[in-house]
């Protein structure tokens, strides 16, 4: 009975980290879903920037000096989104790997019944829970980088907006402000 108990607090021990596998598992499709969507992105914004590229400022074009910069610099915070977006992709790759890892070592560590390496499953598990934490930390800046752009987006669009629109428009129309945000300049 002794030797059963002792299965099964092992086999109970190897199957611990699989909750963190699952983590990383979700982290990794979420991310990869971000990931797809700044791609399609970039390519859409290459194919604006090269339309614009085609323009002449003497044809009558709308903030033409300013379309050029708003796209210049969203290609820019994109790129910097899918560089980091990368970066997590293998963070979470290597911590899913390493999670694997100490499921097998806390196995192979009991089968060997050497309670000297009873350290290495602990070391492979905070290595890959730090790894967990490290591309929980490129996310959250993503995340910042993703909202500037959005934030940049809705500021041209205004400014777009204005100079467009007709004048009663004008008038009766502004930015809607969070209050629990900053205010931007327009």
């Amino acid at each position: 009975m002794e030797a059963f108990s002792s299965a099964v607090a092992v086999l109970t021990a190897m199957i611990t980290p699989a909750v963190l596998i699952s983590a990383c598992g979700a982290l990794i499709l979420s991310t990869s879903t971000r990931l797809g969507r700044v791609v399609d992105r970039v390519r859409m914004l290459i194919e604006r920037f090269e339309e614009t590229m085609k323009m002449q400022e003497g044809e009558g074009v709308e903030l033409f000096e300013e379309r050029r910069l708003f796209l210049f610099n969203q290609l820019d915070k994109l790129t910097t989104r899918t560089r980091l977006l990368q970066r997590c992709m293998r963070v979470f790759y290597v911590s899913l790997g390493v999670f694997v890892a100490t499921s097998v070592a806390i196995g192979i560590v009991a089968a060997a019944g050497h309670q000297s390496y009873a350290w290495f499953p602990v070391v492979l598990g905070l290595a890959g829970a730090c790894g967990l934490f490290y591309g929980s930390v490129l996310l959250i800046r993503e995340s910042f980088l993703a909202q500037e752009a959005l934030n940049a987006e809705m500021d041209f669009i205004w400014k777009l907006g204005r100079a467009l629109a007709p004048p009663d428009l004008r008038q009766t129309r502004s930015p809607h402000f969070n209050p629990l945000t900053l205010r931007r300049k327009l």
